[in-house]
């Protein structure tokens, strides 16, 4: 039992370390490397992660200002749309007798 919880604690912290290089506002995109729709897809599902490390760096953003406009704003919006509404979408409804 110890070692399961080891292992997924330590699990935890290599995908937390993974998902913080790909936050917006890191620096990897620019006027001349702009971020495109899966870029924006990305950012979407992890907006959350992206939400508590901007409390603690104020670089880092929630969405990249450095995109490529229309497309990236949908790559976001869809990941943000089906990453957390869709839940309720799938979930069971209880019936009272």
């Amino acid at each position: 039992m110890k070692r399961k919880i080891v292992l997924i604690v330590l699990m935890s912290l290599i995908l937390m370390v993974m998902l913080a290089g790909c936050i917006p506002g890191d620096g990897k995109h620019n006027e001349e490397n702009k971020a495109g729709f899966f870029w924006g897809v990305w950012h979407g599902w992890i907006a959350p992660i992206s939400l508590i490390g901007g409390i603690f760096n104020k670089d880092l953003r929630v969405y990249e200002v450095a995109n490529t406009g229309w497309w990236y704003d949908f790559g976001f919006y869809i990941a943000i749309i089906s990453g957390f509404g869709g839940i309720s979408l799938t979930r069971r409804k209880i019936k009272r007798d």
